[in-house]
């Protein structure tokens, strides 16, 4: 990118991020018919998108997510597509604003679909889809579901050309992709937030894209193994990165201090739990109260954190 264009792009993305704007309000009130995600270079080459922490709706076009990208010698991978088409276009608007070589990879670090529902927008840049060994099945089990389920919240017109796309590159469990001088480490974990999350480290920067294995400020959302999520914490933290692009929070964050919320949120969540558990305390009566000591540390808490002390709760009963 050269230097006039790389300060606007910037520019524009701490304009958005000052007025508290959204990308899809700014955009359509400017009635540009080719919005650019406003996306901030974090380290040399690497650029990310913050999303904000609310539900899927038309409004935000799904933006609620993390997304990004890295710029190597030769080619360019993207992590996650955001989740809508219309998100996805404006993430390939921002990569060609930035860089005109060819999108090599397109990555994604799990099934949901606020990661996931902009795939079809790179049907035409030739990117691999690169996913966790696990993704297809996921995505073939929930993926008529999703496209189901959102259309209340979405819109159907949003919705109109959003289609599952599996990926074709699968992780087994670690991988190397080479950018051209520039190489990325693909890591499969086993099941925490979901059973299939994948997270990328760039070597050459440091910057450590975590998927959903790392909320801040959003309260986490279990889809997998709160047993597995807290068991692998360790080896996250082990993960030598400078700097972390969290799958939901502050872009970028400090690693491997971006793990500490959600730890104390899990230990809170365990602890109750397992007491109500030990108590005899009904499920439905243990769910209303587990955890609601982290209230005031959280956004989307009364979205969540009942649905997360109801799977904790099926999970911890049989340890």
């Amino acid at each position: 990118m050269n230097g006039p264009t790389r300060r606007s792009v910037l520019k524009t993305g701490a304009l958005f991020a000052c007025c508290g704007m959204t990308h899809t309000r700014f955009a359509r009130a400017q009635a540009a018919p080719n919005a650019v995600l406003p996306v901030t270079e974090i380290a040399d080459g690497v650029f990310a998108f913050a999303g904000i922490p609310a539900m899927m709706t038309a409004n935000n076009e799904g933006g609620i997510c993390n997304v990004g990208f890295v710029v190597g010698a030769e080619a360019v991978a993207v992590i996650d597509s955001g989740g809508s088409v219309a998100e996805g276009r404006e993430l390939i608007a921002a990569i060609r604003a930035a860089t005109d070589k060819p999108i090599r990879y397109l990555i994604n670090t799990h099934m949901h679909p606020d990661h996931i529902f902009g795939n079809a927008a790179f049907s035409d840049t030739g990117a691999v889809v690169v996913g966790h060994r696990n993704l297809p099945r996921a995505l073939a089990s929930r993926g008529d579901y999703y496209l189901q389920s959102f259309r209340d919240s979405m819109g159907s017109a949003l919705m109109a050309e959003i289609k599952i796309v599996p990926p074709t590159k699968l992780v087994v469990d670690e991988e190397q992709l080479d950018l051209g001088k520039r190489h990325l480490t693909l890591k499969a974990w086993n099941p925490a937030h979901t059973d299939n999350d994948l997270t990328v480290l760039d070597q050459q920067s440091g910057t450590f894209f975590t998927g959903d294995l790392c909320f801040i400020d959003h309260l986490p959302t279990m889809d997998g193994s709160l047993r597995g999520w807290i068991a692998q914490l360790e080896a996250l933290r082990a993960i030598k990165a400078k700097l972390a692009v969290p799958g939901h929070g502050p872009v970028p964050s400090k690693w491997p201090e971006a793990l500490e919320p959600e730890q104390r949120y899990f230990d809170v969540l365990a602890r109750d739990i397992r007491k109500a558990i030990a108590d005899g305390v009904p499920i439905a009566e243990a769910v209303k109260t587990a955890a609601q000591s982290e209230r005031g540390n959280w956004q989307l808490f009364d979205e969540y954190n009942e649905r997360n002390a109801t799977a904790s709760f099926a999970e911890l009963e049989w340890e």
